[in-house]
């Protein structure tokens, strides 16, 4: 009896959920078998060798400052023998946390015990006393313990190293193992696949074209509605125009005059809008010339500052290259000062916004060149992902108000620059819009 493609895809997809648990599962295991290795090999640990070194030589500074004192008896020699004693205090409760094993613990305890009887025995001499203690003895004997210690040390990380190794190899094996299933569980499911499956798809494939079909109808009727659109304005002039008229004869402050006002932002707003569908409906070609990348700048910088100082938001342009493009200036000044708005839109009070120039090489039109960059840099919240897929969508807005069509306005006349608007962006990083153009050879 034949399996159902339903229960022949259940039984892959717990296949796949198996062994995609395993990898994960081992994956983990792995990097936390390397992080405790690394972690037992740090710099702290992996310097045993030198133990014994250090141990002689700050002993051979504390029993040198010692002598001083003896010989002269002045307070100074005293008071630098008790700094070297702090120093080495400090060292071996350095050594102290770096050390993980019950061998290592106690020879540190014998060392500790070895060094609180040294210092007492000095602290004898400088009381003018006969110390209990022999202090060349206990130099020996801590010099000795020391070199006991970095023994003992090398031997745990070697006993460490040796057990993570064997770990890494049984997870090496079981991966293995688990990638080879997973590669004839994909010959099987291409199978299943191909066999099953492929006719079912070759008709939502017609399903498919029919829909795209349908689509460039309505593209077709699209430019249809955009020169219906543009007719809409002689009616909407003339409203505008008796609009004015009629507020001369309203009162100032009076119900009608704000009534008035309103209908005259409304009918504002809806030019706005049938302008930008126009645009997007109908993009004019761009007159290219010569362009002052600086000069384009900093008349946005001068535009849009004091509106955006009102907010709170400061505008600031950063460098800019001089390098030769040729575009068109009040068609890339649109794209920049829409961009920038979109910017103090997402930026709160007392955030900035920066526009810069700069020049680099990337891959343009699938093929590396020259290029510039016009950058627009915020440090607003960034955009999710759900609206990044979507942001050059026609008529797609998270805005109340908006029509959707900014973005891929600014995106078409970009194009038309045989150029590329590019973003980058982050939550809680911020969002930088790029206007990618060719530099002219």
């Amino acid at each position: 009896m034949k399996m159902s493609v339903a229960r022949q895809l259940a039984l892959l997809a717990a296949a796949l959920t198996f062994l995609v648990l395993l990898i994960g599962s081992l994956a983990f295991v792995s990097w936390r078998e390397i992080r405790d290795l690394r972690s037992a090999l740090t710099p702290a640990q992996l310097q045993s060798f030198r133990i014994a070194d250090q141990l002689q030589t700050r002993l051979r500074n504390l029993g040198s400052q010692l002598r001083k004192y003896e010989e002269g008896g002045r307070p100074e020699d005293w008071h630098s023998f008790e700094d070297e004693s702090r120093q080495l205090d400090a060292w071996l409760k350095t050594q102290r946390s770096a050390l993980s094993t019950p061998g290592e613990k106690a020879i540190v305890s014998e060392i500790n015990t070895v060094y609180d009887s040294y210092l007492a025995a000095a602290r004898e001499i400088a009381a003018g006393a006969t110390p209990r203690f022999e202090v060349e003895t206990a130099e020996e004997r801590l010099v000795s313990l020391a070199l006991t210690l970095a023994e003992a040390h090398q031997d745990a990380v070697a006993r460490f190293v040796a057990s993570t190794q064997q770990s890494l190899t049984l997870v090496q094996g079981i991966t293995f193992a688990a990638l080879l299933a997973l590669v004839l569980l994909v010959v099987w499911a291409a199978a299943v696949v191909y066999h099953r499956m492929i006719g079912p798809l070759q008709v939502k494939l017609v399903e498919s074209q029919q829909l795209v079909e349908r689509h460039e109808k309505l593209a077709s009727l699209g430019v249809l509605a955009a020169g219906v659109a543009h007719e809409i304005r002689n009616p909407l002039t003339a409203i505008k125009a008796r609009l004015f008229t009629q507020q001369k004869a309203l009162a100032p402050g009076s119900r009608g005059r704000a009534d008035a006002e309103l209908i005259g932002r409304e009918i504002d707003r809806l030019e706005k809008i049938v302008s930008d569908f126009l645009r997007f409906a109908r993009p004019v070609e761009p007159k290219r010339a010569p362009l002052s990348l600086a000069e384009l700048l900093h008349e946005v910088e001068q535009l849009l500052s004091p509106q955006l100082r009102e907010s709170s938001i400061n505008l600031i342009v950063e460098s800019i290259v001089e390098t030769k493009i040729l575009g068109d200036h009040e068609q890339l000044k649109q794209v920049v000062i829409n961009l920038v708005q979109n910017a103090a839109e997402a930026v709160r009070a007392g955030g900035t916004i920066r526009l810069r120039a700069i020049q680099s090489r990337m891959v343009l039109a699938n093929r590396m060149r020259e290029i510039v960059a016009i950058e627009v840099e915020d440090d607003g919240p960034g955009i999710p992902v759900e609206v990044q897929k979507r942001l050059f969508d026609p008529f797609f807005t998270t805005k109340q108000n908006g029509t959707g069509l900014g973005l891929s306005i600014a995106a078409r006349i970009v194009e038309k620059h045989a150029g590329a608007l590019r973003f980058q962006t982050s939550v809680n990083g911020g969002t930088t819009f790029g206007i990618v153009l060719p530099v002219v050879a």
